[in-house]
């Protein structure tokens, strides 16, 4: 597969052959869906927690005696009828939303998800982006030039694909809102669909292939 590889002012440099098996692959949108499912099941973070009558502090003496006072027969200040005491039913930190989900259905997944961003015309191959400092103001002017000469509104969403940590591209994009870094060895298909447009330097090709194709 043929793809145009461009430098970060976007002037076409070559034609360059992209690995079939990483970014030629059919999509199976079901598979799709049932990592997505599952990643976000396994991100969760179970924050509301309600005590039941065991947690909650006190009612350990009876309130009043069984018989004989013409109320009705309580044994703890704490049961769920009472102020105050615990809830019946609510929920707990112990609820657990994780799902399974194979290595190679994550792996097809993701390829899937980076085979549609080139067949929808979503994705920016650059040799490489230099910036002389971390600064927002430089790499949002990148981002705009590159945008404006391939006709892609890449201000919108994107996704910039590196092939190791970069202090000065990750300082320069984290205060653009919708545009982010990640590593190649880091790559999801939840963030892949988060995100319109995909920009991804030459040499983080060789990082998925070794990363994701076995």
């Amino acid at each position: 597969m043929k793809a145009s590889l461009y430098n970060q002012e976007g002037e076409e440099i070559k034609k360059v052959d992209l690995p079939s098996e990483i970014f030629d692959i059919e999509l199976n949108s079901d598979l799709v869906h049932q990592v997505v499912v599952a990643q976000m099941s396994n991100s969760r973070k179970v924050i509301a927690h309600t005590k039941d009558r065991s947690e909650k502090r006190g009612g350990g003496r009876k309130p009043w005696r069984q018989k004989g006072t013409g109320r009705a027969r309580h044994g703890s200040i704490r049961s769920p009828i009472w102020r105050g005491g615990g809830v019946t039913f609510g929920p707990t930190k112990d609820r657990n939303f994780s799902k399974k989900i194979n290595k190679k259905m994550k792996q097809g997944a993701l390829l899937m998800t980076l085979s549609s961003k080139i067949k929808e015309d979503e994705f920016v191959l650059l040799d490489k982006i230099e910036l002389t400092e971390g600064k927002t103001k430089l790499m949002n002017e990148m981002i705009n030039n590159l945008g404006n000469k391939l006709k892609k509104n890449l201000n919108k969403s994107t996704l910039i694909v590196l092939s190791k940590t970069d202090l000065k591209i990750s300082h320069a994009v984290r205060n653009i809102p919708k545009i982010k870094t990640i590593r190649a060895d880091s790559l999801n298909v939840l963030d892949i669909l988060n995100h319109q447009y995909l920009i991804l330097l030459q040499d983080a090709i060789k990082t998925i292939k070794e990363t994701y194709v076995k």
